[in-house]
Order: structure tokens, then C-alpha cells, then sequence
């Protein structure tokens, strides 16, 4: 009898198999999305998760509703105020502009104005304030342009709302005496000038004036005085440092002298010179002088 043909290896693929994740069975290739925006699926027993990448295709989308991790745009969220499919509104600092909400995306429009001059404030307008320009001496100045005339840069001038209002250039404050004050050639402003040297030193309380350079004594003969080249006096006072037991005292010179001789009882002796004592006439006093 004939023998049987062996059988061919099987290529069957086994079967996936199910997931477990926080006690809920989930079948093969499933996808689930988790809370806190956990985008899940089942592969081969194993359970992958990834977060939820949104793609927004709208300009102002609202936010995520409860239990969704994605804005919509089903609505529009415009300054913090949300606003339903094809809402029309006005911008709080829009003055007239309209705006509309349209797929997630704000449309606005503003009216067109034509240039002039601001309206009054009593006059409801919605268009913004073009102010006119100024034509002045064949130039155009826009609105709050400042200018000078033309070789006379001591004239400000400045355009308002079509008109052109010219005045002095102001000039600072100045702290010096009306002579003193010097305006240049060219210039707009005067300016103090520096006061002249001083020829000397001029003495309030005697009314003396000693040139510069000049040393006096003001009645102290230990005391000098000169006269700076800025008109102020610089005094200064002598220290004597000779000394001697009877020294000789010499009308307006500072120091006594001891080397001329010797100053006793109201007499002057001479050096050598012998003497009685004023308090015992037997005794005999010499001047040294050392």
C-alpha cells in the first residue's frame, strides 16, 4: 500500500491577545483615551499610551468642554468672553468696529474715515481723529510737528490740527546780576559772563584795600596777613620758640629777644652788664645772655 506524504508545517498566526488596564478587558487593536488626556491602545497583551496631540485649525477656540482634552471650534473665545457660532459683537475699545464669530475664527471690521479735523466731543462719530495738516510758507507740517522759521532758530513753531501756532524760544532762569548777563551774536539766550578779577583785598570793617601779594599784620605782630590773587585774605600766626629767664620784649616785633640783653625790673641791661639787686642792695646781678 502506498505510504502517506508527509503534512506541511502550519503558518497559522496565533491569535492577539486582550489587555488588562485598571480591571477592564480591552480588545486587541482598541484605542481609548484615559483621563488626564492619555490617548491608549491595545497591542499584543500590552497596553501603550501617549498624550493627546490636538490640532486646532481656528484662530480663538473655546476651551475644552467637561471630560474633553481638545478646544472646539464651535465657538469663538474673544478678551476672555466666549461668544456662540455667528455671534456679532463690538470690541469693548472698538469703538465702532463690528466683529463676528465665525468657526472658531473673529472677523472684525472698521469703518473707513476720511482725513479732517477731530469732531467735537459732543458729536457721536465713529470714525478716529485725523487731524489736518499744516501748509505754512509753502511746506506741509504734519499735526504736532514742531519747526523753526526759516534763519530764525529763536522761533518755535508747532502745528495744530491745521494751524500753526509760532512763539519764543523760552530762555533758562539765570542767577547772575543784570550786568554780568551777555547775549552773543546769533544766539537766542543770554548767558552770565564770568565776574572780573579781582584787583586786590578789600577790607569791610576798615574800608582798606591791599592789592594782591601784600602782607600786613592786623594788630597781632605774631599774626601775617597776605592778599590771594582771588580776593580773599590768608592769615597766619608765629610760634615763638626762643626763650630765655629775663628776655627783652621790642614794640611790634612778635618774639622777645634774648640775644640783646636782659629785661629786669621794668631796665634793660646789656649783655655783661653788672647790676644791683633790686632786693638786696649787697648783691651784685650780671646780664648773660646764653
Amino acid at each position: 500500500s502506498p505510504e502517506p506524504s508527509p503534512r506541511a508545517p502550519s503558518t497559522s498566526v496565533p491569535p492577539s491577545r486582550h489587555c488588562w488596564h485598571r480591571g477592564i478587558s480591552r480588545e486587541p487593536g482598541s484605542r481609548w483615551t484615559e483621563p488626564g488626556c492619555q490617548s491608549c491602545t491595545c497591542q499584543g497583551g500590552r497596553v501603550l499610551c501617549d498624550t493627546v496631540s490636538c490640532s486646532v485649525p481656528c484662530s480663538h477656540p473655546l476651551p475644552a468642554p467637561a471630560g474633553g482634552c481638545c478646544p472646539t471650534c464651535t465657538g469663538c473665545l474673544h478678551e476672555g468672553v466666549a461668544r456662540a457660532e455667528g455671534d456679532v459683537f463690538s470690541p469693548s475699545d472698538g469703538n465702532c468696529t463690528v466683529c463676528v464669530c465665525l468657526a472658531g475664527n473673529v472677523s472684525c471690521l472698521s469703518p473707513e474715515c476720511p482725513p479732517g479735523s477731530c469732531p467735537s466731543p459732543s458729536h457721536a462719530d465713529c470714525c478716529s481723529c485725523n487731524p489736518e495738516k499744516c501748509n505754512f510758507r509753502g511746506r506741509t507740517y504734519a499735526h504736532g510737528a514742531r519747526f523753526s522759521l526759516d534763519g530764525d532758530d529763536c522761533t518755535t513753531c508747532v502745528c495744530q490740527g491745521g494751524e500753526v501756532e509760532c512763539s519764543f524760544t523760552p530762555c533758562p532762569m539765570l542767577d547772575c546780576p543784570q550786568h554780568q548777563r551777555h547775549l552773543g551774536p546769533g544766539q537766542c539766550c543770554s548767558t552770565c559772563r564770568d565776574p572780573p578779577a579781582p584787583a586786590g583785598c578789600f577790607l569791610d570793617d576798615n574800608g582798606v584795600e591791599f592789592p594782591v601779594g601784600q602782607i600786613w599784620s592786623p594788630g597781632d605782630p605774631c599774626e601775617l596777613c597776605i592778599c590771594q590773587a582771588d580776593g580773599s585774605v590768608s592769615c597766619q600766626r608765629t610760634d615763638c620758640v626762643e626763650t630765655c629767664p629775663y628776655p627783652i620784649r621790642i614794640p611790634g616785633q612778635c618774639c622777645p629777644d634774648c640775644s640783646a640783653g636782659c629785661t629786669y625790673m621794668g631796665r634793660i641791661f646789656s649783655n655783661n652788664e653788672t647790676f644791683p639787686s633790686a632786693l638786696d642792695p649787697c648783691l651784685s646781678c650780671i646780664c648773660l645772655v646764653r
